[in-house]
């Protein structure tokens, strides 16, 4: 076994500090909003059990914290190389999780997303993501050349992703279809996809999510009051116009925490979807600034770990980081920006901070899996550092 293989089996693990740091800040803040935005939820019963009632979301959020710090610990300690072997079998698997869900999911709010386990609800689509990351790594890694050479290279593993959309679309998810599906666009472009055949690829995909749009009425009416929400102010422009207000009434510092009013039955899915407009209306525009750094600085990390897996050979994991990247900056500006009104409103979570089971585990697994990759990048520059020539001789007394 070679240095480098040594290495890798040693068995060390490396933190990186400023990945932990801002991880654990968004999991903190995201932990203190959904409290804050939470509390009122279930105290509808008596007043005698209300007491216990309204901690019931917190307590439960920080289970599912725990449940998902557990299960990083393990997913860290997975090589790299396992990754690789078990991909393709990992996004069959999360395609049958997809059938699955259809016949015997729990529905919420007309949608078909979560399978309920041991009384813990996992949304299947977010394991379909984490699935995607990791067999786009490994195709990108096997068939680099014919991606920058032939448009069938491109077009192979969308046939498959395309399944996988079709399937989150009968739930119905089209967010987190069209989350999969930049994920792989994302991968493939950095893989060094020629630009005319990814720019005509691109406006292909546009088109179809366009039509998918134009022929589903509850997609088109999205779109419509996200343009104009004071069409329509009591129905389908009222999660947006109370986001606003929030954003509104935050100002500059904020009404304090647990100050908002928005959350108190305004403003619908306060602790998960429109988070973040809690976090304007209580933390004012420099909590906003202060999450969306945080974001920024993890992607960048996420990229930064990339670059440097590339340049120890390692491209598999170097395109696993990529991905993953790509996926906490997608979701989390897509989720940003259905808060702020740029986007048209969808139900996606705020990445580590808004409230889910199934999302907050999943997205500690992700952020492990990169802690990895950083990991044995780490070890396999130091197994490569020249050995010291002269030892240094012992004195004798």
């Amino acid at each position: 076994m070679n240095r480098r293989n040594r290495a890798l089996a040693a068995g060390a693990f490396h933190f990186d500090s400023m990945l932990v740091t801002v991880c654990v800040c968004l999991l903190l803040i995201g932990y203190v909003m959904v409290t804050s935005s939470s509390l009122h939820l279930d105290s509808k019963a008596s007043v005698a059990a209300s007491a216990l009632n309204v901690w019931g979301y917190p307590i439960k959020q920080l289970a599912h914290i725990a449940l998902g710090l557990v299960m990083a610990r393990y997913i860290a300690m997975i090589p790299m190389r396992n990754w690789q072997k078990i991909a393709p079998w990992l996004f069959v698997a999360g395609l049958l999780l997809l059938v699955v869900v259809l016949f015997f999911g729990v529905n919420v709010n007309g949608s078909t997303r979560w399978l309920s386990l041991g009384g813990v609800r996992i949304q299947v689509s977010e394991l379909v993501k984490f699935a995607a990351v990791v067999y786009m790594a490994r195709y990108v890694n096997l068939h680099q050349q014919s991606i920058r050479e032939s448009a069938f290279g491109l077009l192979k593993p969308l046939l498959l992703f395309s399944i996988a959309s079709v399937l989150l679309l009968l739930e119905p998810d089209f967010g987190s279809a069209v989350v999969i599906l930049i994920i792989a666009m994302g991968m493939m472009f950095l893989a060094g996809a020629r630009m005319r055949q990814f720019a005509l690829l691109l406006a292909v995909v546009a088109v179809l999510a366009g039509l998918l749009v134009y022929i589903e009425p509850y997609r088109m009416k999205r779109v419509t009051s996200f343009m104009n929400p004071w069409d329509d102010p009591r129905d389908t422009g009222f999660q947006l116009i109370q986001a606003l207000v929030a954003f509104g009434r935050g100002e500059l510092w904020g009404v304090g925490l647990g100050g908002g009013l928005q959350k108190l039955f305004y403003l619908p899915e306060a602790h998960t979807d429109f988070l973040f407009s809690v976090i304007a209306e209580e933390l004012g525009l420099l909590g906003v600034l202060a999450v969306i750094s945080l974001f920024a600085l993890l992607v960048c990390r996420a990229f930064t770990i990339a670059v440097a897996a590339e340049k120890a050979g390692e491209l598999f994991s170097a395109f696993v980081a990529y991905g993953l990247g790509i996926w906490f900056g997608f979701q989390a500006f897509v989720n940003m920006g259905v808060n702020m009104g740029l986007l048209p409103t969808k139900g996606l979570t705020l990445p580590l901070m808004s409230y889910g089971g199934g999302s907050m585990m999943i997205m500690c697994c992700a952020v492990a899996l990169l802690f990895r990759v950083h990991t044995e990048v780490t070890e396999i520059n130091a197994s490569t550092l020249p050995e010291p020539r002269f030892k240094a001789k012992a004195k004798i007394a």
